[in-house]
């Protein structure tokens, strides 16, 4: 599929979830089918700021546990959905911190709005917007967080330039994101489910960490790695039984990373300062 293809596609599926009022597990059960929203949510539940109502269960970690945020801060969260993420950092960041959610998601936008207007959150805002092209100014936020979207970007390459580009010197990134350890059967990453799913977009971690260290940020840390098990049901929509079983026999190639990623104080790419 065309990049704008995936980007509609993706579009199109979290414009449903956000006219949904409950929360998404791993696997829902459709009238039809099961279909993959999420694959492995973190809990929130004692972290303080959570709005249950805010929290659709998409993501594959719990990024503002290890963002490290501090009261002030400027942040920024790249699909931002209902608001959780921005909610649970406001909390951090208190009342003269900043929180900005940017959403490609329209519906998800008004979702969230709706839910920091019931709280009268004066310090919370949601931008519509697309995250390979940031409606947020350069060098002007302390802290970006993401739980669960990077790897549905096409462009991988230029969302990590961005996050550089909105970052002060000396900011950092904290993102929860899913990647590849060994081989995915093409069955699986051709799948248009599979990829809204969070699952067919994710590339191997070493590309992914380059792609990170190319963009310019100096330090690069994994906080947190997770194996994500794929339900049988889910398998056995895209492979047969016997493709099912070695699949399972290799061990899972796919993980939950959280990762921890800082821009120079100077404010220059890697290396250039040397």
């Amino acid at each position: 599929m065309k990049d704008k293809d995936l980007k509609r596609l993706v579009y199109d599926k979290y414009s449903q979830i956000a006219a949904r009022n409950e929360k998404s597990t791993c696997c829902c059960s459709g009238a039809d089918k099961t279909e993959v929203y999420n694959i492995q949510t973190g809990d929130y539940s004692e972290l303080k700021g959570y709005e249950q109502d805010a929290d659709l269960g998409l993501g594959c970690g719990v990024p503002t546990k290890f963002a490290g945020l501090k009261p002030g801060d400027t942040v920024v969260d790249l699909g931002s959905g209902a608001g959780n993420d921005c909610f649970v950092a406001r909390a951090e960041v208190g009342e003269s911190g900043t929180v900005i959610g940017v959403d490609f998601s329209e519906a998800m936008i008004d979702k969230a709005r709706n839910n920091a207007a019931k709280r009268s959150y004066s310090n919370v805002e949601f931008r519509q917007g697309d995250i390979e092209e940031m409606p947020v100014n350069g060098n002007s936020v302390d802290v970006v967080i993401s739980n669960c979207v990077l790897n549905l970007l096409p462009s991988k390459d230029k969302i990590f330039h961005e996050i550089f580009r909105v970052l002060k010197p000396g900011g950092h990134f904290c993102i929860s994101d899913v990647v590849t350890i060994g081989t995915m059967p093409e069955t699986l990453r051709g799948a248009a489910e599979m990829y809204v799913g969070c699952i067919a977009g994710a590339i191997p971690k070493n590309e992914y960490m380059d792609k990170i260290l190319d963009a310019g940020f100096v330090s690069l840390d994994v906080v947190k790695e997770t194996p994500i098990e794929i339900p049988d049901e889910i398998l056995s929509e895209y492979l047969t039984a016997e493709e099912t079983e070695q699949f399972k026999r290799g061990g899972s190639p796919v993980f939950s990373v959280t990762v921890v990623g800082t821009k120079s104080e100077c404010g220059c790419k890697s290396g250039c300062c040397s």
